[in-house]
């Protein structure tokens, strides 16, 4: 099955909130040969960049931007049992969305795209405080902290997280990859909140970390 195809059917589901219809199509690209990173990457990601677009060029109401990703999110944990992952490697990466941000669905992805490749994942959503990030850092012995952002105004709570690790003795030599659209932007942005490194899209967050904890 055509990657294009399987995204023309995939979106024109989520424009039109049906739930059953996005399901079927990623279930039935996965049975036509579609690999699970293929269809995250070139579907789900660019299928939700552009009901972002639609969102902010008031051709989509925020009810219906909130059904697509609500559809996605629901269409990814279905799909993803199906797939088999690749033996542990003894990488642990924790990841969360800064605190007050809605849209966890780039994270999620990355995730995903880690537990894949053996690494062990704790996804922590959105809306925590950088408290128990570091507990939690300090408690699974993270390799990784990956944070997302998808908001600007939000540069000054990934800093303060970041800085809430680095102070914590148990936790200042954990790796740090932050990424989102306002960084993918402005790349520069991750070093002056003091991350590590940052990552446009989760093929490239596995490869930099990798390099980043060997």
């Amino acid at each position: 099955m055509e990657i294009t195809t399987v995204y023309d059917r995939y979106f024109e589901a989520l424009r039109v909130g049906d739930r059953r219809a996005a399901l079927s199509t990623a279930r039935d690209a996965l049975g036509g040969g579609v690999g699970i990173h293929e269809l995250y990457m070139d579907v789900f990601q660019p299928a939700m960049y552009a009901v972002g677009h639609l969102w902010e060029t008031n051709q989509f109401t925020v009810a219906q931007e909130h059904l697509a990703t609500a559809i996605t999110q629901s269409v990814m944990a279905q799909i993803y049992d199906s797939v088999d992952s690749h033996p542990p490697i003894g990488r642990t990466m924790v990841a969360t969305c800064i605190g007050g941000e809605l849209h966890e669905l780039g994270v999620r992805m990355v995730s995903d795209f880690f537990e894949l490749e053996g690494w062990e994942v704790f996804y922590l959503g959105a809306n925590m405080p950088p408290p128990d990030v570091v507990r939690m850092l300090e408690s699974k012995r993270a390799d990784l902290l990956a944070i997302s952002m998808t908001l600007g105004g939000h540069i000054n709570d990934v800093r303060n997280l970041i800085s809430a690790v680095r102070e914590s003795p148990a936790t200042k030599k954990v790796r740090v990859m932050v990424g989102g659209q306002p960084i993918n932007r402005s790349p520069e942005i991750s070093q002056s909140m003091g991350a590590d490194f940052t990552a446009s899209n989760a093929r490239e967050a596995i490869d930099l970390a990798m390099k980043a904890v060997a």
